[in-house]
């Protein structure tokens, strides 16, 4: 693959229907990230990518240092592990600023490849709640 393969490997999530798309979908929790992660049921088409970080992160140097080694720890390795036809949304926690940049991408690689159980996302009602 050459550079521009690479990078035109995985696509980006923009706009804000995008994202509340992907947060009805599976959640994979780290202690760097949340990763978000929905079935888009479109196996012919490349996998696709978002980043947030929230203001209560930090200030907006921080916040986008935040989104920029995320990015990269994507771009180096962890977009090949990434399923076509999936979109998934890295919710960045304030660890990834003093996190070792390997760690992180160790962290992004795991938590992609590792699924959930269906069974563990349900939650029983309360009683009397009903």
């Amino acid at each position: 693959m050459t550079k521009t393969d690479e990078k035109s490997a995985v696509g980006r999530l923009k706009s804000r229907p995008q994202f509340l798309f992907v947060r009805e979908g599976e959640r994979r929790k780290g202690p760097l990230f949340l990763l978000e992660v929905r079935d888009r049921q479109m196996p012919d088409e490349p996998p696709r990518v978002g980043f947030t970080v929230t203001k209560k992160h930090g200030n907006a140097v921080e916040r986008n240092r935040m989104r920029r080694r995320l990015k990269e720890a994507v771009r180096l390795s962890a977009g090949f592990a990434m399923e076509p036809g999936h979109d998934y949304v890295v919710v960045a926690r304030r660890d990834v600023l003093g996190a070792p940049f390997e760690t992180l991408q160790a962290g992004l690689k795991d938590r992609i490849t590792t699924r959930q159980k269906k069974h563990k996302q349900q939650h029983p009602a309360a009683p009397g709640k009903e």
